[in-house]
């Protein structure tokens, strides 16, 4: 959240910078941008001829106090703010003090602009399961599994492997045995 204001106070400081000015008031140097802001709307005072690094505009119209810093080669001091939302239309005296000096402007306001009706909010689309019931008897199929994997023979372990090797080799050794007893015997 912070870089999105540092980007919209920079975005704000170089319209300020290339817009011509808007609305100068007697010769005080000071511009403010744009010339007539309605209520809520964001604004840029730009003083110039200031030889301090820093100045401070205070007016009733503003949310805040603004403060003005460098700006650019040309040594403006430029700062942004917001008329306050509540302000009524009419003319507000801007009082910027540069050192020990004090210039005065005014910003004029204009109308609060008519609130467009908002479109009526249509409903988000249909919700849907994000990790479904398992089907078959509620939340009871997890445990059925369970009960049915317990009731499983175990998987032949080594011993059952070893018992099956050496019947294995019982039986060979009986089958050779009785093959050789049958040549003996010539019964082939």
């Amino acid at each position: 959240m912070g870089s999105l204001k540092v980007t919209l106070c920079a975005g704000v400081a170089l319209a300020a910078v290339l817009t011509p000015p808007a609305h100068a008031a007697d010769g005080s140097g000071v511009t403010v941008t744009p010339s007539t802001p309605a209520p809520g709307t964001d604004i840029t005072l730009r003083l110039a001829d200031c030889t301090e690094k820093r100045a401070v505009a205070v007016s009733a119209a503003f949310v805040g106090d603004v403060q003005l810093s460098l700006s650019g080669p040309d040594g403006a001091l430029v700062g942004s703010s917001r008329i306050r939302s509540t302000t009524r239309a009419g003319a507000y005296a801007v009082q910027v003090t540069c050192g020990t000096s004090d210039r005065k402007a005014t910003v004029t306001v204009a109308e609060k602009a008519a609130a467009s009706p908002r479109p009526p909010l249509r409903p988000a689309a249909p919700a849907s399961p994000v990790a479904p019931v398992e089907a078959g008897g509620g939340g009871a199929a997890r445990l059925a599994s369970a009960d049915a994997e317990d009731a499983r023979p175990a998987t032949p372990g080594t011993a059952h492997t070893v018992t099956g090797l050496v019947l294995a080799g019982v039986a060979a050794v009986a089958v050779a045995l009785r093959s050789v007893r049958r040549r003996g015997r010539g019964t082939d």
